[in-house]
Parts: C-alpha cells; sequence; structure tokens
C-alpha cells in the first residue's frame, strides 16, 4: 500500500480539542463516544493523558491521526468499562415453551439487562473525515488502537470490546422507541446525549428489570436488534477480520451489536513484531506496514516500510522522521 501523504497516529493533545469537536459534528446522532459538546471533549482529552500514567481510572486513551499535520481522524481504547458507572448491555437468550395439551412448542427470544461485559477493554470512537474514507485511514487507525494494546499489554485484562452504532431512521431509533422510549419520557437524541456527556446511570434507575420479549415489540423494533447502522458496516468487517465475534450482546439504547475478541487473539496482536532500530533506508519505497514507536504519551505509529532480520530493523528515512527514530530505539510493526 503506497501512501505519499506523511501520516502519523498519536495520543490526542489538549490543541486537538476544535479539530475533534469538527469531527463529532460529522459524526452524527448516536456517536456517544464523541459527543458534539466541546467542554466535554476537553475533558475527555484531559481524561485520555491521565490514563496514559493509570489505566485504573474510567474513560478512554484517545488516538488521533495527522495528515499532512492535521487531524482527519480519531480512533478510542477504553483500558476497563465499567469504572466511573455500570456498564449495561442487552444479552439475547431464547426461551422455549411447551404446552402440555397439545404438545405445541414455541420459541421466542428474550433481552435480559446484564453487566456481563464489565471490567472489559473496548475500542471504538473510530471517525474518520469523510473526504478520507476511501484511502484506507479507518483501517489505520482502527489497527493502529490493537498495535497500541500490543505495545501496552500490562494496561488491559483478557476480553476486548466493540460496541457497533445500531440502525437508525433518519435519527429515529426503532428500538429506543419500543423499549427506552417508553421508560424514560425522552426522545432518542436526548437519551444520547445524556449518555455521551454525563453516563448512562439513569438505565438503572429508571429502566426495566424484567426481562423483555422480543415478539412483543413491535415489527420495526424486531428488525433492527443486532442491526449495524449503515455507516457501520466497514467497521464491522473490519472486527470480523481481526477476530471480534458476535455473541448476542447487543447495545442498550439502540440494539446495535456488541462483538467481543480475546486481546491475546487479535490479529494484530498475534502479528506484532519488535526490533531494535539501526538506521533508515531509502531502498524499499512500499509502505505496507504499521510502525511504532514509544510508550504512554509518546506512542507514535506510522505507515511504512521495514525490513528485519537478527532482531535488527531498517525503515524508509520518512517513518523514521516521523517517529523520531534514532539509532538502538525500539520499534514494533505489522503488516497493514
Amino acid at each position: 500500500m503506497s501512501l505519499a501523504p506523511a501520516i502519523r497516529i498519536r495520543p490526542v493533545r489538549p490543541d486537538d480539542v476544535d479539530a475533534l469537536l469538527l469531527l463529532a459534528e460529522r459524526a452524527g446522532t448516536g456517536f456517544t463516544n464523541l459527543p458534539r459538546d466541546r467542554t466535554v471533549l476537553a475533558q475527555r482529552i484531559e481524561r485520555s493523558a491521565a490514563l496514559l500514567d493509570d489505566a485504573r481510572l474510567g474513560g478512554a486513551i484517545i488516538l488521533v491521526i495527522e495528515v499532512e499535520r492535521t487531524v482527519r481522524g480519531c480512533g478510542m481504547i477504553f483500558p476497563r468499562v465499567g469504572v466511573d458507572w455500570p456498564f449495561y448491555s442487552y444479552r439475547i437468550s431464547y426461551t422455549t415453551q411447551r404446552s402440555s395439551i397439545d404438545g405445541r412448542m414455541v420459541r421466542f427470544p428474550v433481552l435480559t439487562l446484564t453487566n456481563d461485559l464489565e471490567d472489559c477493554a473496548e475500542v471504538g470512537g473510530l471517525v474518520i473525515d469523510p473526504e478520507l474514507r476511501r484511502g484506507g485511514y479507518g483501517r489505520m487507525i482502527a489497527r493502529s488502537r490493537y498495535l497500541f494494546m500490543g505495545c501496552h499489554r500490562a494496561m488491559f485484562g483478557k476480553r476486548v470490546i466493540a460496541d457497533l452504532r445500531g440502525w437508525l431512521d433518519g435519527g429515529r431509533s426503532p428500538f429506543w422507541e419500543a423499549v427506552g422510549g417508553r421508560f424514560y419520557a425522552m426522545s432518542f437524541a436526548e437519551a444520547d446525549h445524556i449518555n455521551a456527556t454525563t453516563g448512562n446511570q439513569f438505565i438503572a434507575d429508571l429502566g426495566p428489570r424484567a426481562p423483555i420479549y422480543v415478539n412483543m415489540l413491535s415489527p420495526d423494533a424486531q428488525d433492527v436488534i443486532g442491526k449495524v447502522h449503515d455507516d457501520g458496516r466497514a467497521a464491522r468487517t473490519l472486527l470480523v477480520e481481526e477476530g471480534f465475534r458476535d455473541e448476542g450482546y447487543v447495545d442498550i439504547f439502540d440494539a446495535g451489536p456488541t462483538m467481543i475478541a480475546m486481546i491475546d487473539e487479535l490479529k494484530a496482536v498475534r502479528n506484532r513484531h519488535s526490533a531494535v532500530f539501526i538506521r533508515s533506508d531509502s531502498g524499499d519505497a512500499l509502505h505496507d506496514h504499521l510502525i511504532a514507536h514509544g510508550q504512554g504519551g509518546d506512542f507514535r505509529c506510522t505507515i511504512g516500510s521495514i525490513e528485519s532480520a537478527g532482531g535488527q530493523a531498517i525503515t524508509d528515512p520518512g517513518s523514521a522522521a516521523l517517529l523520531g527514530l534514532t539509532e538502538g530505539d525500539p520499534i514494533h510493526w505489522l503488516p497493514l
């Protein structure tokens, strides 16, 4: 994959707040990880920096992708979900009943509110400038998150989840109208904003305690359970390719699917290589690897070429410059 622009992925900084706000505005309704609120975004940037020093805190590590020194996208890693407030999901199960009179059997799905996924890591908040969606940039930022996890393995537990955006009809959520709207007396957009800015504790306070029988919901609500938003289909494909699986959990607001993987079984973690940088060389122009250097706030990742042998590696000059490499620095990489 040969890319001309200078590309660098790094942790977010305070001066990125306006760029994130622009991305949030373009993402639209239903994207709770990136709210359209400058104050909240500034707080999340501050928390991101704190998490790099102490992963036990709640919140997300935010990585941004620069193209020619301009932030054009972001991706997030939550080291642990359920720290600041419980992490709720609906688990889909099936109930079978049989009549003792005529032997007739019926089988139907049931939604049960759980926090089974508490303490997992989570990846989310993947937003790319619409002008860059066809250039492979989404794949770059997505895989850089897993490379970060591999390079900081002690920060994370055993599992990672990805909560995909559910299907909406012009900003309207059929699932919310059939379930959440009946309990919380607010629109989907209002609930989405509260969840994005203050958390979902009101779900525990006001939500249904008993299981929900899916066959009692409206047909359009039933149809969207586990259905991905049109804008999230590519993201789901990337997740499956990486090793995520659908295990029957859906989001409590829009019923989008929650994908689950074992961190050590992620393709990027399994295929990560490490070596010591010795020099750069312009001989190989094929930029087809994600290359990373640095820990915590100094983590940097770019797209470049690499040759390695005997625990030593050579990169192209552009990658060496973007990563700030000097002889003897440890580097990590994986095929893009």
